[in-house]
């Protein structure tokens, strides 16, 4: 059993689409940011970052893994899914991975700060952060041109990105003139894992990001 320390961001939800893609048993723990409940002291045992994810695998002595993409990393291990085994294919995983660990996150998650957040809209800041997220989404849409997935099959690389692209609008960046992005994002939509990992936690009276970012103008959240 794998309890999951979650709250509804895109980090949040790669761990929830990841659980249900490999099927495993899990339990949530649904922590309001809102209310800096990631920065109580219980949490910060498990994760010193005051982050979320982070799961703990009961079913290995209580063993913590917080980081989005090693919880990924290490589930696809403990269950041989999803990370291919042979080296040259697991490393197109990983690539695509630390791409998305390295720069659509830290990028867009800029650009959804500084676009809808920021006390002061500083101009300079909200075109920089949009356009590099623009810039990285064109490269993932080159990619995608010559392949169904990331990295050849589904994997984690498009389980880490994904959660990202589906609140696209929110950081105020379009895809529509992407057609291998669109097709992407739309044909991992279809996926029942996704689908019931994107849903993963509700927390009832938490702000409402998914009206918000609908609101925003996206085509493709639903």
């Amino acid at each position: 059993m794998i309890d999951l320390y979650t709250a509804p961001t895109p980090n949040g939800w790669k761990a929830s689409i990841m659980l249900e893609e490999i099927e495993l048993p899990y339990t949530v723990k649904a922590l309001r940011l809102d209310k800096q409940e990631q920065k109580d002291a219980s949490f910060l045992a498990i994760n010193p970052n005051g982050r979320i994810p982070a799961i703990v695998d009961r079913e290995a002595d209580d063993f913590a893994v917080f980081e989005s993409g090693a919880i990924l990393v290490y589930l696809a291990e403990k269950t041989g899914k999803l990370l291919p085994t042979e080296a040259k294919a697991r490393s197109r995983v990983m690539q695509w991975l630390m791409f998305q660990m390295g720069g659509v996150g830290p990028m867009q998650g800029q650009a959804n700060v500084f676009f809808r957040y920021a006390p002061e809209k500083i101009d300079y800041a909200i075109r920089r952060y949009q356009s590099e997220t623009r810039r990285l989404y064109e490269v993932l849409d080159a990619r995608l041109a010559h392949s169904e997935y990331l990295a050849g099959d589904y994997s984690i690389a498009d389980i880490a990105t994904w959660p990202w692209l589906t609140i696209h609008a929110w950081a105020g960046v379009e895809i529509e003139d992407l057609p291998n992005l669109a097709r992407w994002v739309e044909k991992i939509w279809q996926r029942p894992a996704a689908q019931r990992g994107r849903k993963v936690p509700v927390v009832p009276d938490a702000p409402d990001r998914e009206q918000a970012a609908q609101q925003a103008g996206s085509k493709i959240l639903v």
